[in-house]
């Protein structure tokens, strides 16, 4: 949110503040959500880069499209062992993985 927004909304009365705050998260809670939205969106950019729909990308990982839609939306019932499974299936290397992984954290920090 940009500054200036912010300060108009706290001039009004509005608490601003951010996701972390509003749900009461730990720094590890929230750490961990911002690894399972990077590892989901990597997926889903691989998946469109490769051209292939979420059924064609379920037949290759014997899953289902929901289960795929699951994946790239962060839901949290999808493990993070899923996630890096369906990654590495869609060629994504480990050394891509460990730099989605640091990035997260840099992201998180910030």
């Amino acid at each position: 949110m940009k500054a200036a927004k912010k300060k108009r909304l706290v001039a009004r009365g509005w608490a601003v503040g951010g996701v972390e705050e509003f749900l009461a998260l730990g720094e590890d809670e929230a750490s961990f959500i911002a690894l399972k939205l990077a590892l989901s969106n990597h997926l889903r950019k691989q998946r469109a880069k490769q051209g292939l729909t979420q059924t064609e990308l379920a037949r290759r990982l014997e899953s289902s499209q929901s289960r795929v839609a699951k994946m790239e939306a962060g839901d949290a019932s999808v493990s993070l062992d899923l996630l890096v499974r369906s990654l590495l299936a869609v060629g994504t290397t480990r050394r891509e993985l460990a730099r989605i992984i640091g990035a997260s954290g840099r992201t998180r920090a910030a």
